[in-house]
C-alpha cells in the first residue's frame, strides 16, 4: 500500500478506536487520524453506569487500548479536539482550531447525546446525565455524598444507575411511564422480574407516571410527578434515551435516516466516507432492513467492518445484535432484534432469576435472552439466524438440546 493516504476517523470512540487498530493489523501504512472530543483516549462506555460508576474498577479497564497504544502503532490521537464541518467536496474535514485535515477515506464514529429533559426545573444543579466519563465521574461524586437520588427513566441507563446507587448506598426512586422496567424492549413479562428484582433492593418505583417539574432554590430539592405526588431528591439523574450526533453529517448533505444512513458495508451516501457505531443506521441482510444499534457490540465490531471496506476489502456487517447488562446479581445477555412480536416464553423460572426468555414471531425466535445462564449463546443465535419455526413445548423444555432446535428437521 502506498504511504501517503490518509484515513480519519471522526469519534475517538470504541467504533473508532476499533477501526484504527483494524487499519494497522491488516497492514495499512498510511496516516491515520483519530479526532475526540473528549480529554481521555478511547473507552468503552458499559462500565460507566456499572463498576466504574460505582469506583470499583478505574480508566485504565474501561480503555479500548493501553496509554502507549497510539503512538506505538502511528495513529495520530487528537484528544480535545472538536470537528466543525466535513467538505466531502474536497475530502476534508475542518476542525474548530481552523485546520483542515485531507482524508483518502474517512469513518464517521460520532455516537450519540442523551435526550434532555424540557420539564420546569431541569437546568437546576443536581440533574445529571450520564454518557461520558465526565459525566460518570460527576456522578459517583455526588452519590457517595447524598442519600435521595431520583432517577427518571428506567430503560437501561436508568436501571442501571438505579442499581448502582443503591449499592452505594443511597435513596433511590425510579420513574417512568411505562409499566414496569424496560417495558418498550422487553416487554410486560421480563420487564416485571427488574421491577421485582429493584423493589426486593429497596428501590421506591413510581409507573404510568410522567415529570411535572424539578424544584428548587438554587439546587434539586424535589420532583413533582404529574399525579401530584412529591418526591425528595438531592440527585436527578435522566435516562430517557439518545439521539444519534448527526449534525456533522447533515450538515454535508449526507442521506439522514434516524442516523447516518449507511448500506450493509457501512457506506454513506457521500463516496469514501463511511459511519459505524451508535451513529450509523444500517442495512442489515437478516432483518432486509436499516437497523441502528445503541450497544456495545455494534461500536466493537462496526468499527472493524467499516476498516475493512475502506482498505478496498468488500465486507457485509451481518453479526446478530447482542447486548448485555447487570444489575445486582443478575447478569443477562441478548440476542436479536424484536422490534414487534406474538409472544413472548420462558425456559426455566423467571422468579429464580436464572432462565432464557425468547420472543416470537410467527412461532420463530427473533430475540433471546438468557440470564444468569451462561451456556447457551451460540445456540440462541443459531436459532435467530436459521429462522426456522419452533415447536413451543420443545423450545421451553430444559431436557431438549436448543442446539437440536436451530436444526431443520427431516421431513
Amino acid at each position: 500500500m502506498t504511504t501517503d493516504r490518509a484515513f480519519v476517523i471522526v469519534g475517538a470512540s470504541l467504533a473508532g478506536a476499533k477501526a484504527a487498530e483494524t487499519l494497522r493489523t491488516e497492514g495499512f501504512v498510511g496516516r491515520i487520524v483519530l479526532i475526540g472530543d473528549e480529554a481521555v483516549r478511547p473507552y468503552e462506555r458499559p462500565p460507566l453506569s456499572k463498576d466504574y460508576l460505582r469506583g470499583e474498577k478505574g480508566f485504565d479497564s474501561a480503555a479500548v487500548h493501553d496509554e502507549g497504544f497510539y503512538d506505538a502503532n502511528a495513529i495520530e490521537l487528537r484528544t480535545s479536539t472538536v470537528v466543525t464541518a466535513l467538505d466531502t467536496d474536497r475530502s476534508e474535514v475542518m476542525l474548530s482550531s481552523g485546520e483542515r485535515i485531507r482524508y483518502d477515506q474517512l469513518l464517521l464514529a460520532t455516537g450519540t447525546s442523551p435526550r434532555r429533559l424540557s420539564t420546569p426545573g431541569a437546568a437546576l444543579s443536581g440533574v445529571h446525565y450520564l454518557r461520558q466519563l465526565v459525566d460518570a465521574d460527576a456522578l459517583r461524586q455526588v452519590l457517595t455524598a447524598s442519600r435521595r437520588v431520583v432517577v427518571i427513566g428506567a430503560g437501561w441507563i436508568g436501571s442501571e444507575v438505579a442499581a448502582s446507587a443503591r449499592q452505594l448506598g443511597a435513596e433511590v426512586t425510579m420513574i417512568d411511564p411505562g409499566s414496569v422496567p424496560l417495558e418498550r424492549v422487553l416487554g410486560p413479562e421480563v420487564g416485571a422480574v427488574y421491577r421485582d428484582l429493584h423493589a426486593e433492593h429497596g428501590v421506591e418505583m413510581h409507573f404510568g407516571v410522567a415529570i411535572d417539574s424539578i424544584r428548587g432554590t438554587t439546587a434539586v430539592e424535589e420532583v413533582r410527578l404529574t399525579n401530584g405526588t412529591v418526591l425528595p431528591a438531592e440527585v436527578v439523574v435522566v435516562g430517557i434515551g439518545v439521539t444519534p450526533r448527526i449534525e456533522l453529517a447533515q450538515a454535508a448533505g449526507l442521506a439522514i435516516e434516524n442516523g447516518i444512513a449507511v448500506d450493509g458495508h457501512l457506506a454513506t451516501s457521500a463516496p469514501s466516507v463511511y459511519a459505524a457505531g451508535d451513529v450509523a443506521n444500517a442495512f442489515h441482510p437478516l432483518y432486509g432492513t436499516r437497523v441502528r444499534l445503541e450497544h456495545w457490540s455494534a461500536a466493537l465490531n462496526q468499527g472493524p467492518t467499516a476498516a475493512m471496506n475502506m482498505l478496498g476489502e468488500p465486507t457485509v456487517y451481518d453479526k446478530v445484535p447482542y447486548f448485555f447488562s447487570d444489575q445486582y446479581d443478575l447478569g443477562m445477555e441478548y440476542r436479536g432484534w424484536a422490534p414487534v412480536w406474538d409472544e413472548v416464553v420462558f425456559r426455566g423460572d423467571p422468579a429464580t432469576r436464572q432462565f432464557i426468555a425468547f420472543w416470537l414471531r410467527d412461532s420463530r425466535v427473533v430475540a433471546a435472552m438468557n440470564a444468569n445462564t451462561w451456556d447457551a449463546g451460540d445456540a440462541l443465535e443459531a436459532l435467530i439466524r436459521t429462522r426456522l419455526p419452533v415447536d413451543h413445548a420443545r423450545l421451553i423444555d430444559p431436557d431438549v438440546d436448543l442446539a437440536s432446535l436451530a436444526v431443520p428437521s427431516a421431513s
